[in-house]
């Protein structure tokens, strides 16, 4: 062994062991707790928020120097923005003995984030106005954290949802310097997220995993994948906060779904039995539920074949409209024909009642219910069911802005397309109101009297073809 080589061996051992004293010394003589006070300042004058760590500091030296923080708490605008039990956080030693202060790593402990939309369209992430000045920048190599729960709660809906079992690992984490309102614009990473279960009040799904990759607030969400009522579900989101509003473009699949698994929470008798897809290319923009609502635009499709609907014969009601002047084609359609922008539209129904029968069962061969979205209106463009013997079809528009239907008809149709008998529904979603030949009725149950009888009209001759989709007439 060479001269030289040892001594750099020697220099390196002796390097090593001064930092082993070192680390002693520290651990036996310095009382980290001191600085609480001022590590809160810091925190404080980096995220313009309201920190506290209400739990022992403490101070370890390998694999690195870390410093660990005890039941930590960040809140702004009055709420809890983030809680941990606890939180590493890895310091360049060598860098620090410069007293230049680098953050390697960040690792949280059991963290619950909770980001919440206010009355008046504010996030509770967004600077108050008491913060004065402009933040500094941050930037930090990795930022992780395991056994987290998210939660989201809009106040100006009542809507949210809460995500459990979430882990993320984050790399390049960087936070510019900003002396404007918002974080979303500013911040740059590269991240993988998974959560266990993801919920809302009526709706459940699990397996949640998304590659985030974004810059100065342009984030791709590629691929976004999840289960939900037994189906696989997979897209991409991007969202821009780049410009005065934010703007977002979802396109997403959700194949071989339940249906009786989507419809159990409103039904958990008698729910149709089958599997369908959906499918959704939506973009929107906006600060708030109803500016997003209004520029809500795009297409989506609801598809299933071979659907069992127990307790109702629908052919046989069909078959027997004419003597009994009473009929159940909008609310034993109500789901089938709204497709899978239709819960908003059934607020009106009793779903536990509509399916609920005692006798028969019903299979329905085709469903199709293609949409396309205008400014937060739904236009059909294929909506229709084929049962063994009949078809139904629908045509109008959904205005989810104002909550109304507008000049929606549905018909039962013969093989060429043309109405054997129709109704036309309006009026508000939560009291819907459907128009018989000679007075108008509110929709209350599950049975209406409300269909036009058209006969004899055309016979065996032309007339005027009220669909033309893709669901061909049964055999």
């Amino acid at each position: 062994m060479s001269k030289s080589f040892k001594a750099i061996t020697y220099a390196i051992g002796a390097i090593i062991g001064l930092l082993v004293l070192t680390a002693i010394a520290l651990s036996l003589f310095l009382d980290i707790n001191a600085y609480k006070p001022r590590l809160e300042a810091a925190a404080v004058a980096v995220t313009g928020m309201e920190v506290s760590v209400n739990g022992r500091l403490g101070v370890g030296f390998f694999p690195g120097l870390r410093v660990t923080l005890e039941d930590v708490h960040i809140r702004n605008r009055g709420t809890e923005l983030v809680t941990a039990s606890k939180v590493r956080i890895g310091v360049d030693f060598l860098a620090l003995l410069k007293q230049d202060v680098r953050i390697r790593n960040v690792v949280f402990e059991h963290p619950s984030i909770t980001i919440e939309r206010g009355r008046d369209g504010r996030f509770n992430y967004e600077r108050t106005d008491a913060v004065r000045g402009p933040l500094p920048g941050l930037s930090l190599a990795k930022v992780s954290f395991s056994d987290g729960t998210f939660r989201y709660l809009d106040r100006q809906s009542g809507k949210g949802f809460e995500a459990a079992g979430c882990s993320l690992d984050a790399n390049r984490l960087q936070l510019a310097e900003r002396d404007r309102p918002g974080i979303m614009k500013y911040l740059s990473l590269s991240a993988e997220i998974v959560c266990g279960t993801v919920r809302t009040k009526e709706h459940a799904a699990s397996d949640l995993k998304m590659t985030v990759a974004g810059k100065r607030g342009i984030f791709d969400i590629t691929p976004l994948t999840m289960r939900a009522y037994s189906g696989q579900g997979s897209g991409n989101l991007r969202a821009d906060f780049t410009g005065a509003v934010p703007r977002y473009h979802l396109s997403y699949i959700l194949s071989q779904f339940h249906v009786d698994a989507f419809l159990k929470p409103m039904s958990p008798k008698n729910a149709p039995e089958g599997s369908a897809d959906i499918t959704a290319n939506l973009s929107m923009q906006g600060k708030t539920v109803k500016n997003m609502r209004q520029t809500l635009q795009g297409q989506v499709s609801l598809r299933g074949r071979s659907l069992l609907l127990k307790g109702r014969d629908l052919d046989q009601e069909f078959a027997r409209f004419e003597s009994s002047q009473t009929f159940n084609l909008v609310d034993v359609g109500a789901f089938f024909f709204a497709g899978p922008v239709g819960l908003a539209v059934t607020k009106g129904y009793n779903f536990a009642n509509i399916l609920q029968g005692s006798e028969g069962r019903s299979e329905i061969q085709a469903l199709v219910s293609d949409w396309k979205v205008e400014r937060g209106v739904a236009l059909s463009r294929d909506v229709a069911i084929a049962t063994n013997k009949n078809r139904v079809a629908l045509q109008g528009r959904l205005d989810f802005v104002n909550e109304r239907f507008d000049d929606v008809t549905v018909a039962l149709i013969d093989d060429k397309g043309c109405i054997r008998a129709q109704q036309t529904i309006h009026g508000a979603f939560e009291k819907p109101v459907v128009e018989n030949p000679s007075t108008l009725k509110a929709l209350t149950g599950p049975v209406v009297s409300l269909l036009k009888q058209v006969e004899g009209l055309f016979p065996g001759g032309a007339c005027d073809v009220f669909y033309a989709g893709s669901v061909a007439p049964p055999e």
